[in-house]
């Protein structure tokens, strides 16, 4: 018997029988599927047989059909899914099937059923920390497709200098622009292929960097929205793990221009993770950096929004667990002028977050060899918060702190305490003259004020004691004999 199946029109004429029946797609204007004999299994025929073969079933999976419509093409779409996972095994075992021929029909195949125009985002609307992703309809063929295409990549037998006719730079604009698709299970294989592109095309690689890093300065500077800001920082992170020392300016220029300023933006919280890994990346390959990276997160340090600031406070961590001991004595002084803020944030979550650096033994071996330095700085802050604050837990942790200062330095500690109850005292000294004078000054502006009314408005004897009785009641009984006595001194006159 013979099986009725799907097979395409593509390319070239494909052999067909009589009784041919074409289907037309509501769907695409690409090549369309069409009914015939049924293709074999490519392990079924002779080895010579199959790089043919390979190709006839790389151009049945050149149509894209409408997944919107869930009862449309149902056979047709089975036989795709079906061809697609017999692909994908087919190139991870079997070898002699990339000629050169197949090159081109990959990428072809590839392009018709991946690139295509992703919907738009209502951005006003759409939050992507609290609703829930539009995932891809189609996605049953384009995993496969994506799974199919990394085997390709990671072949034994794939040859870059044959494939960089294909897979060129308007291939990889297109594949970069996919990284703005809403599913993540997409973005996710998205990050796999750019990175065997990248790992295998050493002539794309400054393009892709390039290209990446103009998609950050538009998500930064324009648009605030892009989906795969998180997936492209990972890809970076492994990148910059891998550039050769000493960096060059153009990489050095990207963390300053590029990477700093991504902590601006409304959606840090979905690729903080990613984006502090590739920073501390770049510390590591060149400590002198660290100055202008800290001096960087201190200027766009959060005022506001307590979830960013502690996001900041944890990437100021992992950049001083690298950090080497000469740049930590250059950036000491701002540096925790900015901890001794956070510690005194009414926000616990802030203050606690600020708090913790002293559980970090590295930064405390920091903290000690600096002590007189970082103590004066810290000091007035964290006093003041052992007897204010209104949160038991941080007044707990400021007091290990304050016994942690008190055991680096004692001498130093016993000076601060002190100046700090003096000056104390000095102002609330200073308070206290300073409320007597503003009273000073309120007593000789309700005189003034009081003397003008009685010596510029005449009146009867009779209103007198209403004039009297309504400065009483505006101002008390303080300054009740004081009315009393400009209203005999404008009666005797009058």
């Amino acid at each position: 018997t013979k099986n009725t199946v799907l097979s395409l029109k593509c390319g070239k004429n494909l052999q067909s029988s009589k009784g041919l029946n074409t289907f037309k797609s509501p769907y695409t204007s690409r090549p369309l599927l069409t009914v015939s004999r049924s293709l074999p299994m490519c392990v079924d025929v002779p080895a010579p047989e199959q790089p043919e073969l390979f190709l006839k079933k790389l151009q049945q999976c050149c149509t894209v059909f409408d997944f919107m419509d869930t009862l449309s093409d149902l056979k047709m779409k089975e036989y795709k899914r079906s061809t697609l996972n017999e692909l994908v095994d087919y190139v991870t075992v079997s070898r002699g099937y990339l000629t050169e021929q197949a090159y081109p029909e990959v990428v072809k195949m590839v392009s018709y059923n991946i690139f295509r125009t992703l919907p738009p985002t209502d951005s006003n609307e759409f939050d992507p920390e609290e609703d829930e992703p539009t995932l891809e309809a189609s996605w049953p063929h384009l995993q496969l497709v994506y799974e199919f295409f990394i085997r390709f990549l990671e072949s034994q037998e794939f040859q870059p200098s044959i494939a960089k006719k294909y897979i060129d730079q308007k291939f990889v604009l297109q594949l970069l622009e996919l990284f703005d698709s809403e599913d993540p299970r997409e973005r996710d294989y998205l990050k796999t292929v750019l990175h065997r592109i990248y790992g295998k095309f050493l002539g794309l690689r400054a393009f892709i960097r390039k290209q990446i890093n103009n998609i950050f300065l538009r998500f930064v500077y324009e648009t605030e929205h892009f989906n795969g800001v998180a997936e492209l920082l990972e890809i970076l992170g492994s990148i910059i793990n891998g550039f050769a020392l000493p960096l060059k300016a153009e990489h050095k220029q990207f963390l300053v221009k590029v990477l700093i300023p991504l902590h601006t933006v409304r959606s840090l919280s979905l690729f903080h993770a990613q984006l502090a890994y590739c920073i501390v990346q770049f510390l590591e390959k060149d400590p002198a950096l660290t100055e202008p990276v800290i001096r960087g997160l201190l200027k766009f340090w959060p005022k506001t929004c307590s979830q960013k600031e502690v996001m900041y406070l944890g990437e100021l961590e992992e950049i001083l667990d690298v950090i080497e001991p000469t740049q930590f004595v250059k950036i000491q002084e701002p540096l925790f002028k900015q901890i001794s803020r956070c510690v005194s944030s009414p926000h616990f979550q802030v203050a606690e977050r600020a708090l913790y650096y002293w559980n970090n033994e590295y930064i405390m071996s920091l903290i000690e060899e600096n002590s007189s330095v970082i103590l004066p700085i810290m000091f007035a802050s964290l006093y003041r918060i052992s007897k204010e604050h209104w949160n038991p837990a941080i007044v707990a942790l400021v007091y290990n702190v304050l016994k942690a200062f008190m055991e680096m330095n004692s001498t130093l500690f016993d000076e601060l305490t002190a100046t700090y109850k003096s000056d104390r005292q000095r102002e609330k000294k200073k308070e206290k003259e300073r409320e007597e004078l503003w009273k000073k000054l309120e007593d000789l502006e309700l005189k003034r004020s009081l003397s003008a009314t009685l010596l510029s408005h005449p009146c009867p004897l009779e209103h007198a004691p209403w004039i009297l009785y309504g400065h009483l009641e505006r101002h008390g009984a303080t300054v009740f004999f004081l009315c009393f006595f400009f209203c005999i001194v404008r009666l005797t006159l009058w």
